[in-house]
């Protein structure tokens, strides 16, 4: 089985820590180790570094190398431009198809948290020998959700399948994507919708097949770069080919697409959460709810629910009399924001493009 971890995302919803050149997955967000490196630690020793695929922008080349060395040179797939993970997932699981047509593959994402390791690496075992017997099909590994997200996608699970090393497979029955408050609040109580991970095991001959079938256009151009790997001339051709597709969603792209008698769901609970927001970071860090976390020198007085981080050893942060904020200080900017709030970050970084205050997105 081989495992294919995406990090190539920007992270603008982590900034200022996240930026164009060193986005979140790449920081050490909790201890000593990057996202990206805890990613690939709680997949071993059960895959093997040879097993495992690191897809990302090749702007990041020297970056994912130092972090990861224990990763064969050719199992680092780079994009030349950003697309969207539509014409990435096409790229690398073009590129496992060639070697392994019909191994199973895990898809996963390089800036999540997972508690339950042992539980995690269980579950993409059993979904993997699954998919063995049934390799024209997708299994989706979702969460039992903790609270009402309105940042997260859903699955909806239908009834139960069957069982496998005492893991339950469910029906699919569709994606709702970042639900408005009151639905988000329907799916918590209906206990019919989980929280969709964007994990999921399948073979790299059935995502090709689908492109093929769904997305004719990245699935034709995927095959003109394909067609020089492994040969002198592919990365000219892949600087050449890739872009000359859209931007689109793997969801949009496939998932909206699939039939639902093609997929299978897991749903279990493995202490997932996507630290790609402060707010998430914060949830995902405190041992209970209203705790303060905090990095670096902060001081505090009678505040609750807050994430302080200060990335500066000279300067003491203090904070007096808050509730629910984001306070987080680098060298060059100081992010102070309600939690509620965060979902902004992102639409102010873009707006800081063609201004004085690009230089620090």
């Amino acid at each position: 089985m081989k495992a294919i971890i995406f990090a190539g995302g920007t992270g603008t919803r982590m900034w200022p820590l996240s930026r164009k050149k060193s986005p979140k997955q790449f920081d050490k967000l909790i201890g000593d180790k990057s996202t990206l490196q805890l990613a690939i630690d709680r997949l071993t020793p059960d895959f093997s570094p040879e097993d495992i695929y690191i897809s990302t922008n090749i702007a990041y080349d020297k970056i994912v190398r130092e972090q990861l060395p224990q990763i064969p040179t050719d199992n680092f797939i780079f994009e030349p431009e950003k697309k969207d993970i539509g014409p990435a997932i096409a790229l690398v699981v073009g590129i496992l198809h060639k070697k392994f047509p019909h191994e199973p593959i895990a898809i996963l994402w390089s800036d999540h948290l997972v508690k339950q390791i042992a539980f995690f690496k269980k579950i993409l075992i059993t979904a993997g020998n699954e998919i063995k017997k049934s390799p024209n099909k997708i299994i989706f590994i979702s969460h039992k959700p903790r609270f009402a997200s309105v940042n997260l996608g859903y699955i909806h699970v239908g009834k139960r399948l069957h069982e496998s090393e005492r893991i339950s497979f469910y029906e699919f029955k569709g994606f709702k994507y970042r639900p408005d408050q009151t639905t988000a609040n329907k799916f918590i109580k209906t206990n019919n919708y989980t929280w969709n991970l964007g994990y999921f095991v399948t073979t790299p001959d059935f995502i090709m097949k689908l492109y093929q079938r769904f997305s004719p256009i990245v699935f034709n151009n995927t095959m003109k770069i394909l067609q020089y790997y492994g040969k002198i001339s592919y990365l000219t051709n892949l600087e050449k080919h890739y872009g000359q597709v859209e931007s689109i969603s793997f969801d949009n792209a496939i998932l909206e697409n699939l039939d639902k008698k093609d997929a299978q769901v897991i749903v279990e609970d493995i202490g997932w959460s996507d630290i790609g927001a402060w707010e998430a970071l914060k949830e995902a860090l405190e041992t209970f709810p209203y705790e303060n976390v905090i990095r670096g020198k902060v001081y505090l007085e009678h505040v609750r629910d807050s994430l302080i981080y200060n990335y500066e050893d000279k300067k003491l942060v203090v904070g007096i009399d808050l509730d629910e904020h984001i306070i987080v200080n680098t060298n060059d900017v100081l992010l102070i924001a309600k939690k509620e709030s965060v979902p902004k970050i992102k639409k102010i970084v873009e707006n800081f493009e063609g201004t004085e205050n690009e230089k620090l997105t």
